[in-house]
């Protein structure tokens, strides 16, 4: 960089250099700024003028951060980042061009900060694209999730007014195991006390959390996406257990754990079990499967894929080049199965095409209410 960029652009450069990487030295930061290590501290002592709280810690691990202070510190954004803030709201949200909605007036804030070299790119993607809105995503008020989130960072337990979708509305206290956020829907993991178990609520649901006294300790080597995953796939109606001619391992490919659990049979083949509240949707991602399989409990189940079975036959009853001797299956004997979809179930060649594959956030969980 060296000593002939203007002081104040280097100024601001050692503040971002600070900024992401505290504790920096001023010998790095120094090599950083390509300058002597003199005119790094001259950089600082800058910063310090225009009321930017440096502090400096001595010692072999000692080195510059950026403390608190009445006024926060500049954002340095560079190109690439603010184009990459935008890209990644329009993606979440399909409000950020409402210069009413929350999201946009913070990003035009942010926008309206930067060099306009810096902002030009990101405000022509935001003006320019025109997001869908996600009709499946809900979310949940900004003070409910961060009063969540700060509680299960505190290991606090929480009592909740939460309304469930028939718009019943009761209290209960949790221990807040974590906030997880799945497909643009927000859920609470946690423990809860009056079942001993167990659940996860959805966060936009919640209409009130007061902080309790009382405090946990959360289980060892808590997963919350793998947790959640594997909650979401029970407590639901109607079971179900199916036996699917593939082994575990490629049987994952297909089967995400949201859908059940895999155990294994032998060698060639494993068992599905899980519960559903619809069968219907369930025998829709069962046929997807690319090798054979059969329903061996949950009569609801079964009578919903033999229903579908001949919804199927009869759609090609009396089409031309149509044979007995065509194996449907044949999929099964490809050497690379299909990609993970959304939820992590097949997709590509050997999806059929035309299948409805609503998700299980379509519906929600009887210990999800």
């Amino acid at each position: 960089m060296g000593e002939e960029q203007n002081p104040t652009a280097r100024a601001l450069v050692a503040l971002e250099l600070i900024q992401r990487s505290p504790g920096i030295t001023a010998q790095r930061l120094a090599d950083a700024l390509d300058v002597t290590e003199r005119a790094a501290r001259r950089y600082v002592a800058t910063l310090r003028a225009a009321d930017i709280p440096i502090v400096a810690t001595r010692g072999p691990y000692g080195g510059y951060r950026v403390g608190r202070g009445v006024r926060p510190p500049p954002m340095v954004f560079s190109a690439d980042e603010a184009l990459a803030l935008v890209m990644a709201l329009l993606d979440g949200h399909h409000d950020v061009a409402d210069p009413d909605a929350p999201v946009g007036t913070a990003l035009g804030k942010i926008l309206r900060s930067l060099p306009s070299g810096v902002a030009a790119s990101a405000e022509a993607v935001r003006s320019g694209v025109s997001p869908a809105p996600d009709t499946g995503s809900a979310r949940p008020d900004p003070a409910t999730a961060t009063a969540l989130v700060e509680a299960s960072t505190a290991h606090r337990s929480v009592r909740l007014e939460y309304r469930s979708e028939s718009g019943r509305t009761w209290h209960t206290d949790v221990d807040p195991w974590a906030v997880v956020v799945r497909h643009g829907r927000w859920y609470l993991l946690c423990h809860a006390h009056h079942a001993d178990a167990r659940r996860a609520y959805r966060v936009d649901r919640v209409l009130d959390v007061e902080v309790l006294d009382a405090t946990f300790v959360p289980p060892d080597d808590l997963d919350p996406v793998a947790e959640l995953e594997a909650h979401l796939a029970v407590g639901w109606e109607f079971s179900v257990e199916v036996v699917i001619d593939a082994p575990v391992h490629r049987a994952r490919a297909w089967v995400p754990r949201t859908i059940g659990r895999l155990e294994a049979v032998d060698g060639s083949s494993c068992r599905l079990v899980a519960t559903t509240s619809n069968p219907y949707w369930y025998a829709e991602r069962l046929a997807a499967l690319p090798v054979p399989f059969r329903v061996i409990g949950g009569p609801e189940l079964l009578a919903t894929v033999r229903s579908l079975g001949r919804r199927m036959i009869s759609a090609t009853s009396g089409a031309t080049g149509a044979t007995d001797s065509a194996d449907p299956s044949s999929a099964a004997n490809a050497s690379t199965p299909p990609t993970a979809g959304r939820d992590g179930g097949p997709s590509g060649p050997s999806t059929p095409a035309g299948v409805h594959r609503a998700g299980p956030d379509d519906v929600t969980p009887a210990t999800a209410t």
